[in-house]
């Protein structure tokens, strides 16, 4: 994972895109105790969009890591043997990652999502494994109530959660 995140923090630093944060099931273990997931999620927000469209453009990106040698597996791009997928961050994922918190993993400087915008995310999704992990940030997580409720209304997640928790 170190040399993973060396590799994103140098495509950070060469302008492949503004910005990233750790997300999904590998964020959600930073708050919680260990569970099985087998891929990386980055949520980045891009440097490049076709402005009529809306269009993000990650050519660059993959460009420059097939470039380097690492190759695909399905959806994932193998970075230094852990399976990623980039995921554009737009609305709640943007500022999932904007106020994202900064953190060290052996000695590597990245960013993760607070557990208040995984609630969220994974709320947004809403598949059944989502359900378990918010379960578990709920239950195991120093999650920000007051946080949370205002992400849920800004959003239009809350009625969502809601039903999620009479569930």
């Amino acid at each position: 994972m170190k040399s993973t995140l060396k590799v994103l923090n140098e495509m950070k630093e060469k302008g492949l895109f503004r910005d990233y944060a750790i997300g999904g099931a590998i964020a959600a273990l930073r708050w919680t105790e260990p569970f099985f997931t087998r891929d990386l999620d980055i949520f980045i927000i891009p440097q490049k969009k076709v402005a009529e469209d809306e269009i993000i453009i990650f050519s660059d990106l993959y460009k420059y890591l097939e470039n380097k040698g690492y190759g695909w597996s399905g959806q994932w791009i193998i970075i230094e043997g852990i399976p990623v997928e980039f995921i554009p961050a737009e609305g709640l994922a943007k500022e999932a990652v904007e106020k994202g918190v900064e953190i060290e993993f052996e000695g590597i400087k990245t960013k993760i999502i607070s557990p208040e915008y995984l609630i969220a995310l994974f709320l947004s999704v809403g598949r059944e494994k989502d359900k378990v992990k918010i379960r578990l940030l709920l239950e195991q997580a120093p999650v920000d109530n007051e946080k949370l409720d205002s992400l849920l209304q800004k959003y239009s997640l809350y009625e969502r959660f809601k039903r999620f928790k009479d569930g």
